[in-house]
């Protein structure tokens, strides 16, 4: 059996390693006028600014199936969270809206009524009591009374280019003391413009219970010559603005005279009235 021969050498076969070739003489040069910091190893962990810490999952999902609404199991509480609370500029914007329709409308309505007023120069209408006759007054008995009066009234309408229509539902009321003697009403009837209206209208009273003191003060009154008494006319008018008619306008007369007996021959002593008008 034949030996087997092994190298003399016994030292273990060394490793060939790759040695880059020295560079040029320029760069050696170059590298000993502008000696370079040691390069520091980079982070593995800074390679990745990305990647999530540890504990963590990162889901990818694609585009397509994105929701762009909420999933009907979601909507009713979507749309609850969203919507919100009316917005303060909404009610702010519609009060300008109503307040300039405001402004705009009294502002028309102001240059109408100058208007109207600078065309027909209104007046108000005047009214007075000529005369009075009295009837039904029985002061010796205890028992109720039914007076009578038969009341003429002056109406006068100064205004050039305005009419008055007197329409019905009118009211004229004598009191005494407070007590309502006779109510009445004034006839249905046109005034035309500059004309004066005499009308004499019937006052009845039927059942009037009197007081003792009621009853002492007319007879006391007729005893001086001044009785009292106070007159309240209530009438609904229109006017007639060209061929144009108002709405219903109320005038108010309220009369304050004294007459110097009860009876058909009475005369006033004294006589004040005041009169108004309601527009509404």
């Amino acid at each position: 059996m034949a030996d087997r021969v092994y190298p003399c050498d016994d030292s273990p076969p060394q490793t060939t390693e790759f040695k880059p070739p020295p560079p040029p003489p320029e760069e050696e040069e170059d590298r000993a006028h502008h000696p370079q910091s040691p390069t520091k190893l980079a982070d593995p962990q800074s390679k990745k600014p990305g990647q999530p810490p540890p504990g963590t999952y990162v889901i990818q999902i694609p585009k397509d199936q994105v929701y762009r609404v909420p999933p009907p199991e979601n909507a009713q509480r979507f749309e609850r969270l969203s919507r919100g609370k009316p917005s303060r500029s909404r009610c702010c914007c519609c009060l300008c809206w109503f307040l300039s329709f405001l402004a705009a409308f009294l502002f028309i309505l102001g240059l109408a009524a100058a208007i109207l007023y600078l065309v027909f120069r209104p007046e108000s209408p005047d009214y007075s009591i000529e005369r009075v006759s009295i009837s039904g007054f029985n002061l010796t008995s205890s028992g109720p009374i039914s007076p009578a009066f038969n009341v003429t009234v002056r109406a006068n309408n100064p205004n050039n280019k305005i009419g008055i229509y007197y329409e019905k539902g009118s009211s004229v009321n004598v009191y005494s003391d407070g007590v309502k003697m006779a109510t009445g009403s004034l006839p249905v009837f046109y005034q035309d413009k500059n004309n004066v209206t005499v009308v004499v209208t019937s006052l009845k009273g039927t059942g009037i219970e009197l007081t003792s003191g009621v009853r002492t003060a007319l007879a006391t009154g007729v005893s001086k010559g001044t009785v009292p008494f106070n007159l309240a006319l209530r009438a609904p008018v229109k006017l007639k603005l060209g061929s144009v008619r108002t709405w219903k306008i109320t005038v108010k007369v309220d009369c304050e005279l004294t007459v110097d007996k009860l009876t058909a021959s009475a005369r006033i002593g004294s006589k004040s009235c005041d009169y108004g008008v309601d527009l509404w």
